[in-house]
């Protein structure tokens, strides 16, 4: 969109918060750069220049502007409504991968050379995966100072950077501030009124806020995630939804709690190297980077959807922050009931799981590793041999590496390979598309809750002539089949109390 002069200035102008993360709006006259919600009086147009990311504003030499803070804005819808090279790069990036492997790692992951991924990502977002991955470092080290009251140095490793003194330059030169200038500008509480420093608590305790577009809807999110969860690894306590979660340097346990404008996010990490690559996951599981209006307005075009839509818009669909785990739980629910499979994911939790220390609530354990499940004896689990034999098949290739499943992957092709295991039908391997791999145009055209509610709308009810219709909703599918779900009664789709 930044190369629309015309359009940016007129979403400049109006303000419009929508476009945050879309792109980035630098003023000539000042060398500040803005995201296009900007409070403050917009510039002359001639003194506008627009670019695609933070990161090519700081390599273009602007600085953040203190007022509007662009660095911290949504992120671009882009990265998780695509599956080209870019999109999968900038996923990997978000990732943290460019800070513990290298862009060599990065290029490895993706299957191209080094110098064709920065040749994309520089004609796309005007900067390389090095300046990609310190734009991100440059956030997470002002994450820390503003919310912690840790040492400079301690934040400026666990923000990623190898040296304090590149530390303190990126950060004058990114915030034109001194590192200990933005802690003595930060208030000591947050707007909605969660302590900003953990004097007290629980040591690698943070609480921040993940900013998202509006509307957003938490019913189906949130009670999509509540009514699924695995004891000991998921849990809804005192309206917040909470989870274990491993990360590269170690683990941690995160409580989303959604706000009107945010979700108040409280993360109690075991090192804080992890705090960039935490926030990633958070936000993907939510599917906090979406365009809700650009999605409704495509569902709206259907007439029979169009109620649905206009009820309660802003629907998301509810990820994951591991895709291994996910498709190991999408073979334990094949065809029983929601209680049933929290059970069986409970048993191997139990058994299998790494325990783990919650000082706030009654989270017990991560959820088992490939490796870890790949040594389970198929005797001891309570399922038809048929499904043992699905279960085992895909512990094991994801445990040996045949199998890949992250953000990296090729949806499409992903897809196919997992038809191709015994056992995964249609619905396993869509299910795991929309919601592991992050597939927006994932559809169930078989799930019995769908076909009930096509019935019930008057759309067709058999899989073939409902998927013909759905064209229509296409790029959005897997936004549709929240809003048809949202038709029953049943759990996932209210916040719990």
């Amino acid at each position: 969109m930044y190369t629309e002069t015309e359009r940016c200035v007129r979403a400049v102008r109006s303000k419009d918060a929508r476009f945050d993360g879309w792109f980035f709006t630098a003023v000539l006259a000042t060398r500040i750069y803005c995201r296009p919600s900007c409070p403050v009086v917009p510039p002359k147009p001639e003194n506008m220049t627009f670019y695609p990311s933070a990161a090519a504003c700081q390599q273009a030499g602007f600085r953040a502007c203190k007022r509007c803070r662009p660095d911290t804005s949504p992120g671009s819808p882009e990265w998780n409504q695509r599956a080209d090279l870019v999109a999968r790069a900038m996923r990997l990036i978000a990732d943290g991968v460019v800070d513990r492997e290298g862009v060599p790692g990065l290029a490895a992951r993706l299957g191209y050379s080094t110098r064709q991924i920065e040749r994309q990502l520089l004609a796309e977002l005007g900067a390389g995966p090095l300046a990609l991955a310190r734009a991100q470092r440059a956030q997470t080290a002002r994450i820390l100072i503003e919310t912690t009251a840790l040492p400079m140095a301690d934040i400026a490793f666990a923000a990623g950077f190898s040296a304090i003194r590149t530390f303190n330059d990126t950060v004058r030169e990114v915030f034109a501030l001194s590192p200990s200038d933005l802690r003595a500008r930060a208030p000591r509480r947050a707007v909605d009124g969660a302590p900003r420093w953990e004097v007290g608590g629980s040591p690698g305790m943070l609480s921040l806020r993940l900013p998202f577009r509006v509307p957003l809807n938490p019913d189906n999110l949130f009670g999509h995630l509540a009514a699924t969860a695995v004891p000991g690894v998921e849990e809804w306590r005192d309206g917040a939804y909470r989870r274990t979660l491993r990360l590269p340097y170690g683990h941690g346990i995160v409580a989303l709690t959604p706000q009107p404008d945010h979700i108040a996010c409280r993360l109690l990490l075991s090192d804080l190297r992890d705090l960039t690559v935490a926030i990633s996951r958070c936000r993907r599981m939510l599917d906090l980077d979406a365009d809700p209006v650009a999605i409704d307005d495509q569902l709206r075009t259907d007439p029979l959807l169009a109620p649905l839509v206009d009820k309660a818009p802003g629907r998301r669909v509810p990820r994951t922050v591991d895709e291994a785990e996910f498709a190991v739980r999408a073979v334990l629910g094949q065809q029983v009931s929601t209680a049933a499979a929290r059970t069986h994911a409970a048993r191997l939790v139990t058994a299998h799981g790494v325990p783990v220390d919650d000082p706030e609530g009654g989270l017990t354990h991560l959820f088992p590793s490939p490796e870890a499940l790949a040594t389970v004896d198929p005797a001891s689990l309570a399922m038809p041999r048929t499904r043992r034999a699905t279960f085992t098949t895909l512990v094991g290739q994801l445990a040996d590496g045949t199998l890949q499943l992250g953000v990296a992957t090729e949806w499409t092709e992903t897809r196919t390979r997992l038809l191709g295991l015994p056992g995964f039908g249609p619905w396993t391997a869509d299910v795991i598309a929309m919601r592991a791999l992050g597939d927006p145009d994932a559809f169930l055209p078989t799930d019995l809750g769908i076909r009930r509610a096509a019935q019930e709308l008057g759309l067709p009810s058999t899989p073939a002539a409902l998927t013909a219709r759905a064209a229509a909703w296409r790029p959005w599918r897997a936004y549709a089949v929240q809003y048809l779900w949202a038709t029953d009664s049943h759990p996932i789709n209210f916040l719990p109390v």
